[in-house]
């Protein structure tokens, strides 16, 4: 299946004239015991697409609710082989929704490359995202990749140039992840011109969907989002309402109260999309 599952996930959403949902979580919190639940009430609640985070120590591209949830994992013994270990459980019951692993490159160097992308296509992983990798750079780990059938998914910016955005077009697969502000997750307003604008700009060169992430935080900005863009990611926002829900509770407590509320938060995402695309039709 792999990247097959990510076209099928974009089919669907477009039979629907409405674009996919994509949330992302922090594999391991609040608890490693939590992540397999809630990834598959996420699916319940709407999301099309998972990206699982892999905890890393210096989350470059992160804002501090990512930071906070990569290091609360990495406190619990998280890492890369768990996070793998963690797909292949949802995988037990669920062999049709897309997860892209979502990360950085150190993790994966210490595993090894051949290791991580065998292991990764083994455990029913479908796509990577690895934020310092440019496209430049990875042409052996892309060949590893497409050996495999997963998808190298990459990010572009509004500081991208044309030159950069060709060079993904020609590597991707999947669908490319466009980041909608200058800065890091879950900082500043988000100017809906501006994106229809890049993504316009994007596509000149790019046939793959197109993902916008960074800066939604509220079900009108990503029905917004939802106009111009295939997909809307949403990470931030997710993580920091069940980390705000499970805080208070005894740690028997945190998962169910995780879930509840980060579920009950992306159905509302979900209702926009698709009251968007109703409006749109």
């Amino acid at each position: 299946m792999t990247i097959e599952r990510i076209a099928t996930a974009f089919s669907q959403a477009r039979a629907s004239s409405r674009a996919a949902l994509i949330p992302y979580i922090a594999a391991g919190n609040p608890l490693p015991e939590s992540t397999v639940p809630l990834m598959h009430g996420l699916v319940k609640a709407g999301a099309d697409i998972i990206e699982l985070g892999i905890p890393f120590s210096d989350p470059m591209a992160d804002g501090p609710i990512i930071q906070k949830a990569a290091e609360h994992a990495i406190a619990q013994g998280v890492g890369l082989s768990s996070v793998l270990s963690m797909v292949q459980d949802f995988r037990q019951t669920d062999t049709e929704t897309p997860i892209v692993l979502m990360g950085y490159a150190n993790p994966i160097e210490r595993m090894g490359q051949a290791e991580f992308v065998q292991r990764a296509a083994a455990a029913g992983v479908d796509g990577v995202l690895v934020v310092d990798y440019p496209p430049e750079e990875v042409v052996e780990f892309g060949e590893m990749l497409a050996a495999h059938d997963l998808a190298p998914i990459f990010l572009l910016a509004p500081t991208s140039t044309q030159a950069r955005i060709k060079a993904v077009s020609q590597i991707a697969k999947g669908y490319v992840y466009y980041v909608s502000l200058r800065g890091v997750t879950g900082a500043g307003h988000l100017d809906t011109a501006d994106v229809a604008a890049q993504l316009a700009r994007i596509r000149e060169f790019v046939s793959i969907p197109v993902g916008v992430g960074f800066g939604i935080g509220d079900a009108v900005t990503a029905a917004k989002v939802a106009e111009v863009a295939d997909a809307v990611v949403i990470g931030s926002k997710l993580i920091d309402i069940m980390n705000k829900a499970s805080q208070p509770c005894e740690k028997d407590k945190q998962t169910q109260a995780a879930i509840d509320a980060g579920c009950a938060w992306l159905s509302d995402i979900r209702l926009a999309l698709e009251q968007s695309a109703r409006q749109l039709a």
